[in-house]
């Protein structure tokens, strides 16, 4: 095999695919924006191979996700901004940059001296990326400024709330204790009660998001990613209910047949099995 030359023909495929012309009708019409939402979706399928444990799907969805790299980086040629050899020029020199303890001088490192070096070359690189843009002529992103800076808008919400918080955390404005945190969770569910007895449907949405976003902060306490907590419960919960639909398919019903006693009965079941087997 041959990586460079196997690059260099996708990259001709992208090409022929947005000739005017010639290329294809559907390829032609996107532009970034409307590519970005595939590029996300194409994200989280290499993560779903990976968390499925299936290498044969995850060569295939990490071919997917180089192709929207190379989508995005034609388009930018297009236009005369940049091609895909200035994207892999740009993170090869970035990685370089970034380890100077494997590339450069900087040897025998501890992991917090590690930590405290990347800070310093990113805290250059944005300063770097700052002077760029001024001498392009380009404005300064108005969310590039201030100590909660940085956090792309279009992560999952649970991820951004750990992030954001974790960016207030360095200035100190944080808990000193994950019991502190639960003493917030509960004040929380105590303000949804009472949006929910005073049946305003805005309010109690903006208490549930108030929840959210605080047990994604006992989640950080703890180490844990959040997102990676809910996409375990929401499995469990997956493969539970199937053992309620498995039971009651044996007995020939299904569960809009069955009462939410007799439900809520076969989830106990299913849940003691689960943890005898476990």
């Amino acid at each position: 095999m041959k990586p460079a030359r196997d690059i260099e023909r996708l990259i001709e495929i992208m090409a022929a695919l947005r000739t005017p012309g010639t290329g294809c009708p559907w390829d032609l019409e996107q532009d970034f924006a409307s590519i970005a939402p595939y590029t996300i979706e194409e994200a989280h399928e290499v993560a779903d191979a990976i968390a499925r444990g299936d290498l044969v799907d995850l060569k295939d969805e990490l071919g997917d996700l180089l192709l929207q790299v190379v989508f995005h980086a034609r388009m930018a040629q297009e236009q005369g901004s940049f091609a895909f050899a200035d994207v892999v020029e740009a993170i090869t020199t970035k990685l370089i940059r970034r380890h100077p303890h494997v590339f450069g001088d900087a040897r025998d490192l501890t992991p917090a001296e590690v930590k405290a070096l990347w800070g310093q070359i990113k805290a250059q690189e944005k300063a770097d990326k700052a002077r760029a843009r001024a001498e392009a002529g380009l404005p300064e992103p108005l969310e590039a400024k201030g100590v909660l800076a940085g956090v792309p808008t279009t992560l999952p919400s649970l991820t951004r709330a750990w992030k954001l918080q974790a960016k207030a955390s360095t200035v100190g404005f944080d808990w000193n204790d994950a019991r502190l945190v639960l003493d917030k969770i509960r004040e929380e569910t105590a303000e949804i009660d009472e949006a929910l007895a005073g049946g305003d449907k805005a309010a109690i949405q903006e208490e549930i998001g108030d929840l959210l976003f605080v047990i994604a902060n006992l989640a950080r306490h703890v180490d844990a990613d959040p997102e990676a907590c809910l996409i375990a419960a929401n499995a469990k919960f997956e493969r539970r209910f199937a053992g309620i639909e498995a039971a009651l398919e044996r007995e020939g019903r299904e569960p809009g047949q069955a009462s939410l006693e007799e439900l809520e009965a076969l989830w106990q079941q299913v849940k003691r099995a689960e943890r005898a087997t476990s």
